[in-house]
């Protein structure tokens, strides 16, 4: 049994994977001051409320935060009594090369969504995750990790828009039924999600000029069901993505066979 760890700036998801599939998720949010303790007492209450008998063997953590690892290895150490693979050390190998400028740190989540798009798609790909920031990680025919675009996330800009204009409410995202909005609230959701919209379209178009290729393209992260809505903006949504990545990562270092 291998407990998956994805923690993000805003959410940290668990899923546990059978080897097959994945028996359960949850998410909580991300607080690097919470312990080893607190995690197993709310992991340990949500499985045993599904009524989950796991005996958890592994766990591997990818995480952009590096404040909160510590306490996630303790986690693994404590109650799982195993080492945590964490995506990003050097005892974490990759199934896929990193193609960028020397020196540069590559968030694990995008350097996993990469590895799982890879493997579910074949190459040449871009991968548009929807999380605190929007990324864009271009993939390569051979799987490669070859850069991408970072852009502010959706709740990241509506926040920023409610705090910095006081007239300006906090609004909920959604799919304006026009563009153009008869009151403020309509007015706000007209822009966010039209203007991601259209920023995503803009990105994926000069990134497919740029390397003069067909490329899929593949959206996943929290909001991507609400942008599935806008007609041929994505090829496909992976909810999963970032956790099969982690099952595949971790399968590459512990299966010496899956290298073949």
């Amino acid at each position: 049994m291998l407990l998956a760890i994805d923690c993000g700036n805003t959410n940290t998801v668990f899923s546990i994977w059978d080897g097959t599939r994945f028996l359960a998720t949850w998410r909580t949010s991300t607080e690097h001051q919470r312990t080893a303790d607190q995690y197993y007492v709310w992991l340990s209450t949500l499985m045993d409320f599904l009524g989950i008998k796991a005996e958890i063997t592994d766990v591997i953590v990818s995480s952009t935060v590096p404040r909160v690892v510590f306490n996630l290895r303790v986690l693994a150490d404590r109650y799982f009594n195993t080492r945590a693979m964490v995506v990003g050390k050097p005892d974490c190998e990759l199934p896929v090369d990193v193609r960028v400028d020397l020196g540069t740190n590559v968030g694990p989540d995008r350097l996993v969504n990469t590895v799982a798009g890879f493997d579910l798609y074949g190459g040449d790909l871009i991968v548009v995750d929807f999380g605190t920031a929007t990324t864009f990680d271009v993939v390569a025919a051979d799987g490669a990790y070859e850069g991408g675009v970072i852009a502010p996330g959706v709740n990241l800009s509506l926040e920023a828009l409610h705090q910095a204009a006081a007239a300006l409410p906090h609004v909920d995202i959604t799919k304006p039924q026009r563009v153009v909005g008869t009151n403020t609230v309509a007015c706000m959701q007209s822009g966010i999600f039209w203007g991601y919209v259209g920023l995503v379209r803009e990105i994926c178009a000069r990134i497919k000029a740029e390397r003069d290729r067909p490329m899929r393209i593949i959206s996943t992260g929290g909001l991507a069901p609400l942008f599935q809505q806008a007609e041929d903006l994505f090829d496909d949504w992976r909810e999963d993505l970032t956790m099969h990545g982690l099952t595949v990562i971790h399968r590459y270092n512990t299966h010496k066979d899956f290298r073949q």
